[in-house]
């Protein structure tokens, strides 16, 4: 299902010499510049009549005019899924994602995910590409995620995560006793052999994590991490990469085994902490109409909860039979 978009604006004499991609974009602000470029090459966007290319210089006074179909989304069905909403007003939606919830509709998982569940919540957001979806979380991810309700909110959120303004920061569990904070900053692409799976590769995008402790036990570490890019699996990569994976990542955590000398009660959870011990704990953004600076913060869910006092319990025990 579609919609048909018109939209017609002049192009003022300031805007003399510029590209018509960069004219447009300022144009029609409420539109990502991929979008304007696409309707570019596609002749949906016209100037005097004409079609042009993206580089084309503007002499002023021109006008554009853009006769598009704005594709909605409508091979998902809207699902009755409970959702846990922390916020919302017109423009955007902040929620807190449980464990195991897909985000977007893929193979093997057509139905049941969070845009199903944001498609019967907000019908009206099916006129927004990917349902308002502009950051994901792995399905067994927990915490924060921020969803655009309007195609401006779209836009704004986006370039906000483009230009880094957004802040995200987790917490998470990990195998190995660390020293001190610090900063991973390796670039990241598809591995080479597991296409399945990322990896640090020369050749990769940008990627960057910050960490810091939060405490330390017997085997394992609580740390508090920031993201300056968001390549998918970022921080389970970037982790497993200086040799302190995620506990209960399936994989990147390499092969299961248990510390020595670790107690009944820590040899359970540990057997049956089945996910990555990852929650998006904090959000940061400035609302895409307001500009008002915002944040969230969202505590650790019940199962890594568990995790750290049992971690906490064994830490105590140890030093005690020192």
């Amino acid at each position: 299902m579609s919609e048909q978009l018109q939209l017609q604006a002049e192009v003022p004499d300031e805007m003399y010499g510029l590209r018509l991609d960069q004219a447009v974009a300022q144009l029609f602000p409420e539109y990502s510049r991929s979008r304007l470029q696409g309707w570019i090459k596609d002749g949906a966007l016209t100037v005097d009549g004409e079609v042009r290319r993206p580089r084309d210089k503007l002499a002023g006074g021109e006008t554009i005019k853009v006769d598009a179909q704005l594709e909605m989304i409508d091979e998902h069905a809207a699902q009755d899924i409970p959702l846990d909403i922390i916020y919302e007003d017109d423009q955007i939606l902040v929620l807190n994602k449980p464990a195991g919830l897909v985000v977007h509709p893929a193979a093997g998982h057509a139905e049941g995910t969070l845009l199903n569940a944001l498609l019967h919540h907000c019908p009206e957001i099916a006129q927004v590409p990917r349902a308002g979806i502009v950051h994901r979380l792995d399905k067994e991810t927990t915490g924060l995620m921020v969803v655009a309700k309007t195609i401006p909110a779209q836009t704004d959120l986006v370039a906000q995560l483009q230009e880094r303004s957004m802040g995200r920061e987790y917490e998470a569990v990990v195998n190995g006793v660390m020293t001190g904070g610090g900063c991973v900053d390796e670039p990241m692409g598809r591995h080479p052999r597991h296409r399945q799976k990322m990896a640090v590769v020369g050749v990769g995008k940008e990627a960057v994590t910050h960490y810091r402790l939060l405490e330390k036990f017997r085997v394992h570490t609580h740390i508090r991490l920031k993201l300056e890019t968001g390549r998918t699996h970022q921080i389970r990569v970037h982790m497993a990469h200086i040799n302190y994976p995620l506990v209960g990542d399936p994989q990147y955590g390499g092969r299961f085994q248990l510390p020595k000398g670790c107690s009944g009660a820590m040899r359970e959870v540990l057997k049956n902490f089945k996910r990555q011990a990852l929650h998006a704990k904090r959000l940061e953004l400035f609302h895409p109409e307001t500009g008002e600076a915002m944040s969230w913060e969202i505590d650790l869910p019940e199962d890594m909860q568990r995790l750290l006092a049992v971690l906490k319990r064994d830490a105590e025990t140890y030093d005690y039979e020192l």
